[in-house]
């Protein structure tokens, strides 16, 4: 960006030096429109991601198994539901035969566990239509059973 004064003979003369100050000032220009840009296209919510940890699961006899296929079909065990809403009056009958089991016995009332084994192929809304029955026949905890990744050591 150095000015050069020269004869009245040179300026007629070719310039043979490349200006980049025209350059400079475009990659400038982009630089700060990408600076101001890339926060307003990367919208992300600031959550905290769960780490993955494998945990045996202990399985009780009263808990509940129920497994999703990729067809929206619900078992209970190996028997097939017809529907959502027939796991849910299931679910509550077993539910409140579980209680007054316990109640009898005098032990102290724990609530069944439903774990749900769902196809890796199942869409959302099978497995989110399970849930939603158990939980409307009130059951408190929901597990999901998965496998874990292949190499993996569970202590």
């Amino acid at each position: 960006m150095a000015i050069t004064i020269g004869t009245e003979a040179e300026e007629g003369a070719m310039m043979s030096e490349i200006n980049t100050t025209p350059l400079v000032d475009v990659m400038l220009v982009l630089l700060i429109i990408f600076l101001i840009t890339v926060p307003v296209v990367i919208q992300v919510v600031p959550v905290q991601l769960p780490k993955v940890a494998n945990i045996p699961t202990t399985t009780k006899p009263e808990n509940v198994p129920l497994s999703v296929d990729t067809n929206c079909d619900i078992y209970w065990g190996l028997a097939r539901l017809d529907s959502p809403e027939q796991l849910r009056e299931r679910g509550a009958a077993y539910l409140l035969a579980e209680v007054e089991k316990q109640k009898a016995r005098g032990a102290k009332i724990e609530l069944p566990e439903a774990h749900i084994r769902a196809d890796a192929n199942t869409e959302y809304r099978c497995v989110g239509g399970a849930i939603f029955a158990l939980q409307r026949a009130g059951y408190q905890k929901i597990g999901f059973i998965s496998e874990p990744p292949i190499g993996a050591v569970t202590r």
